[in-house]
C-alpha cells in the first residue's frame, strides 16, 4: 500500500469515526423519552428488562496493565446496562487465550467480545464458537482479521492509521530519531503501530523490544538502549505503563529524549500534565469494552449490526497533550479514559 492510499484509507477511516461519534451523541440527546416508550424499545430506568444474557470477554492482557482495567470497567458498564452476566478473563500467550474463548464456549454464554492480537493462533477456537451459534465481536486489537473469521463487529483504532498519525506528530515537533519500543512480539496491533511511525517520520525509527510482563527488564533495556545512542530524542512507547517506566529509564541513563506514547491512564495523564511525557495518543480503551458488549446485547434483543457488519467502529486516534490534557484528568481521576 503506497502512502497516497494509506492517506486516503486514513481521512475516510477518521471520517467514519467522527460520523460515528455523531450518531452516539444524537442517541445520547433522546434519553427523555417516556417510560412507557422505554419500556416498549426493553428499556426501563436506565437498565434493560430484556432476558438475563451471559457474554464473555477474553482479552490478551499481561498481569499488571492497566489498559485492560479500562476495557473491563466498560464492559461491566454495558454489562450493568443490559443485563448482563459478564464473565472475563485474559492470557497473553495466544494459545491460552483461545482456550479461554473455548472455556465460555463450554459454559453456552449467548456472546463472545474477544481480542485478536494474533489472529492465526484465534481462528480455531473462533470457528468453534461460530459452529456453537454463538455471536462473536472483536475488539482493540484484530482489525485486518476480524472480517475474514466472520465476526459481527470490530471496536477500536487502525493501529496502522495511529502509527501514521505518530509519524506525522514527530515530524512537526522536530524529532530526528525516534526509538518505537514493542512490547509483544508478534502482536499485529504494535507492530501496526511502529510499521506506521516508520511509514511518516521522516528521521530515522529504530525498533526495540523488550519483555513487556518484565518491567524491570523493561527498563534497563530502554536505559542500555540511550547510552549507547546518544542521538535517539524520542522514545515511542506502547502503552501507558511502558511511557512511565521509559521517563525512569531517560533519567537513570541522563538521556535528552523525550517521550510519546500510545494510550493512557491516570499515571499517564498526570505525567502529560506535568512534562514528563509529551503526548499520547488516546484509542479510548473503556469505550472499546463497553460498545463490545453493548453490541452483542443490540444483536441478541433487536437483530443490529454495528457498523452494518461491514465497517469497523473506530474509537481513536486522539492526540493528548498539554493543550487539552485537563478536559480529561476528571474522567482518567474517575477510571474511564
Amino acid at each position: 500500500m503506497n502512502r497516497s492510499t494509506r492517506h486516503s484509507r486514513r481521512t475516510a477511516l477518521i471520517a467514519a469515526c467522527a460520523a460515528g461519534v455523531l450518531v452516539l451523541a444524537g442517541c445520547s440527546s433522546s434519553s427523555g423519552g417516556k417510560k412507557a416508550q422505554e419500556e416498549q424499545e426493553g428499556v426501563s430506568a436506565g437498565k434493560a428488562d430484556t432476558p438475563r444474557m451471559k457474554v464473555a470477554l477474553v482479552t490478551h492482557a499481561a498481569p499488571g496493565d492497566t489498559f485492560w482495567d479500562l476495557v473491563r470497567k466498560g464492559a461491566q458498564t454495558a454489562a450493568a446496562k443490559d443485563n448482563i452476566e459478564l464473565v472475563y478473563s485474559s492470557d497473553p500467550k495466544a494459545s491460552e487465550q483461545a482456550n479461554l474463548v473455548q472455556n465460555a464456549i463450554d459454559q453456552k454464554v449467548d456472546g463472545i467480545a474477544v481480542t485478536l492480537a494474533k489472529p492465526d493462533a484465534m481462528k480455531s477456537a473462533v470457528e468453534k464458537a461460530h459452529q456453537a451459534g454463538i455471536p462473536i465481536v472483536a475488539l482493540n486489537a484484530g482489525l485486518d482479521a476480524w472480517k475474514e473469521q466472520d465476526m459481527l463487529s470490530f471496536f477500536g483504532q487502525d493501529d496502522r492509521v495511529a502509527g501514521e498519525a505518530f509519524g506525522e506528530k514527530l515530524n512537526e515537533l522536530g524529532a530526528e530519531r525516534a526509538l518505537c519500543v514493542i512490547h509483544e512480539q508478534g502482536h499485529v496491533g504494535l507492530e501496526g503501530r511502529c510499521a506506521g511511525v516508520e511509514d511518516t517520520f521522516e528521521g530515522k525509527t529504530e525498533t526495540l523490544y523488550v519483555t513487556g510482563t518484565d518491567m524491570p527488564s523493561v527498563k534497563s533495556t530502554i536505559s542500555a538502549k540511550l547510552r549507547q545512542d546518544s542521538s535517539i530524542d524520542y522514545v515511542v512507547t506502547l502503552g501507558a505503563p511502558f511511557a512511565m517506566t521509559a521517563v525512569q529509564s531517560v533519567d537513570e541513563s541522563g538521556s535528552k529524549a523525550k517521550i510519546g506514547t500510545f494510550d493512557l491512564n491516570k499515571d499517564l495523564v498526570g505525567a502529560v500534565e506535568a512534562g514528563d511525557i509529551e503526548f499520547a495518543v488516546d484509542q479510548q480503551p473503556y469505550l472499546q469494552g463497553y460498545l463490545a458488549v453493548d453490541a452483542l446485547w443490540l444483536h441478541k434483543t433487536n437483530g443490529n449490526y454495528s457498523g452494518g457488519g461491514q465497517e469497523p467502529i473506530l474509537t481513536g486516534p486522539a492526540f493528548v497533550d498539554k493543550s487539552n490534557v485537563k478536559d480529561i484528568a476528571a474522567f482518567a481521576e474517575k477510571g474511564t479514559r
